[in-house]
């Protein structure tokens, strides 16, 4: 960072938060017109019911499970990058983690809304809260889609506190170098928050609080999404891998995510190419080499547990993945996550930024056919081969898809432009002071 001062990282930052251009329009509107794919398509579900979805019998759950599974993954990098390496002085950290926090909101806020979409009438969404009523109906607490009502709002509700504590001192920084009604704005946001050494050590305090309290999420909320599966009986969920295999999973995409974000954003942006340093995107990539390996391991030890037990069910299902008529998902799978990364291993290519880029997309997809197999070929081939099914995709859950990535990719946009998209108070933190610098000089 011998290019990076203090007044370079607020020149930077504030240059990054001007008044939007014809570009960052142009781009909206691509946007907005996806989202806008997602809305008219769940319109037209409601009005016509699930049967413009590929949702049949036997497969109960099909694109929207899907998606709910692949954004809360997402998500878990976020959380993993501002907490856990935050509780390990993790150096690569400082300039990737705010980005990385407000993706965990943005995916968390996007899985959120599949519940809601899966179950049809979403106007009786209340029913899956537990909450005091005349008719004295309670939901049902043994029922593991019960546990993603509190595993979802807790994982939110913690990851927008952190989030929102994090940004306190940056604001703070926006609220110095802003006029008028800008002023007031961040002013307020920053909660008077002055820089005196009495706050910042109540600050790092509660910082240091947040990190501990959202660690076991880490681990916790993807497990309970994995408990969906694993506690039902039908082969290729009852298994005791699934919640390390989905946490791992879960960091794999998310760190994914992560790069296809950043190197956008560093490439738009000058000034961040001194700032979000190539070794930090190479740290991502090495996160993603090593949960890659986990999620290969998985894969093969499903197949081998499958074999070794002896369960006939177990057997026909997992011969069904590679060689049924759903193969060509399971192979797409399997290239995007087990083959994709291993070019990441030569240092020529996790320092190179089109090949980061276009691994980090391969394995998003690879992860959402991972989480497609998971849900749809194990309902559609479970005990009796008489009410054995298939799956095909309808245009309403395809257009509610992109509408997802159009909604989750609005949130971003508006984040961009309106706060600090990098943390400004550890930049600062992590360089040599001024006087100490000139002393070595």
């Amino acid at each position: 960072m011998s290019n990076v001062t203090y007044a370079s990282i607020n020149d930077d930052i504030l240059h990054s938060m001007r008044p939007p251009g014809k570009t960052w329009f142009a781009s909206m509107a691509i946007i907005l017109t996806m989202l806008g794919m997602g809305i008219f398509a769940f319109g037209y579900q409601i009005r016509h019911g699930m049967e413009g979805s590929g949702i049949n019998n036997p497969i109960g759950w099909g694109v929207y499970i899907t998606n709910f599974v692949f954004w809360v993954g997402i998500g878990h990098a976020g959380t993993l990058i501002s907490a856990v390496l935050f509780l390990v002085r993790a150096p690569f950290r400082t300039s990737i983690y705010r980005a990385s926090e407000a993706m965990t909101v943005f995916a968390v806020m996007t899985a959120a809304l599949f519940p809601l979409i899966h179950i049809g009438r979403v106007w009786n969404f209340y029913w899956l809260i537990p909450y005091p009523n005349q008719r004295l109906l309670w939901v049902n607490f043994k029922s593991p889609l019960l546990w993603d009502v509190f595993a979802v709002n807790t994982y939110m509700s913690v990851s927008i506190l952190f989030f929102l504590v994090g940004l306190v001192p940056d604001f703070a920084v926006v609220r110095d170098e802003s006029k008028g009604l800008k002023r007031l704005f961040y002013g307020i946001a920053a909660l008077g928050f002055r820089g005196t050494n009495h706050e910042w050590k109540h600050y790092m305090r509660a910082y240091l609080l947040f990190a501990a309290i959202a660690t076991p999420l880490v681990f916790s909320v993807h497990s309970i999404v994995s408990w969906d599966f694993a506690m039902s009986s039908i082969p290729g969920w009852h298994t005791t891998i699934f919640p390390p295999y989905f946490v791992a999973g879960a960091i794999f995409s998310g760190c994914a995510m992560v790069l296809t974000l950043l190197l956008p954003l560093r490439a738009i942006f000058p000034g961040f190419k001194d700032i979000i340093k190539m070794k930090d995107m190479e740290a991502m990539a090495k996160m993603i080499m090593f949960t890659g390996v986990i999620v290969t391991y998985a894969y093969s030890i499903e197949f081998f547990i499958a074999y070794y037990s002896g369960a006939k069910y177990e057997k026909a299902l997992f011969w069904f993945r590679p060689f049924g008529e759903l193969k060509f998902f399971f192979f797409l799978m399997v290239f995007c996550n087990c083959v994709s990364p291993l070019p990441l291993w030569i240092k020529k290519i996790r320092t190179n930024v089109p090949a980061l880029f276009l691994i980090s997309i391969l394995v998003n997809i690879g992860m959402w056919m991972e989480r497609f197999n998971i849900v749809v070929t194990s309902l559609a081939h479970d005990f009796d081969p008489y009410a054995w099914g298939s799956y095909t995709f309808e245009w309403v859950e395809i257009w509610i898809t992109i509408g997802s990535f159009g909604w989750f990719s609005m949130w971003f946009f508006i984040f961009v432009k309106i706060m600090p998209s990098l943390a400004v108070a550890e930049l600062k933190e992590a360089l040599v002071p001024p006087m100490r610098s000139a002393h070595h000089e």
